[in-house]
C-alpha cells in the first residue's frame, strides 16, 4: 500500500480504524501504524528522530545495516521510546547508552572466554 504511492502524495493514510504514517529515506521506508486520533506530525518527528540516531550510530544507515544488525536497531528504538512515547530526546544520551551496553557485552564475552 505504501510502496505504490506517489512521492507527491502525503505520508499519512487511513486504514480501517488506524492511521498508517510513513517516511522514506533514500531506499528505506519507516512505517508506523497508530490510532486514528494520533497526531501525524508528532509521529513523523519520532520517525525522523529515530533515523537521525540510526544515522549517527551506523554512519548513514542503509538497508544492510538494518538487516545484519536488526538487534541494534531494536535496541536503539527501545532506548528512544517506551510504550509509544519518546523517553529520551537526546541523541547523545541514546548513543552513550548503546556504547555502554556494547562495552558491557564485550566484557562479559571476555570473562566467558577467560581473558
Amino acid at each position: 500500500m505504501v510502496l505504490t504511492r506517489s512521492s507527491r502524495m502525503c505520508n499519512f493514510l487511513e486504514y480501517n480504524d488506524f492511521k498508517i504514517i510513513y517516511k522514506r529515506y533514500a531506499s528505506l521506508y519507516f512505517v508506523t501504524i497508530c490510532d486514528k486520533h494520533e497526531n501525524e506530525l508528532s509521529i513523523l518527528e519520532i520517525i525522523h528522530h529515530y533515523v537521525e540516531v540510526l544515522d549517527k550510530y551506523f554512519g548513514n544507515v542503509c538497508e544492510l545495516d538494518l538487516i545484519f544488525n536488526f538487534h541494534k536497531a531494536y535496541f536503539i528504538l527501545d532506548e528512544l521510546m517506551i510504550a509509544g512515547k519518546i523517553m529520551e530526546p537526546s541523541k547523545k544520551v541514546i548513543l552513550k547508552a548503546i556504547s555502554s551496553q556494547e562495552q558491557l557485552a564485550e566484557e562479559m564475552q571476555d570473562d566467558k572466554n577467560g581473558k
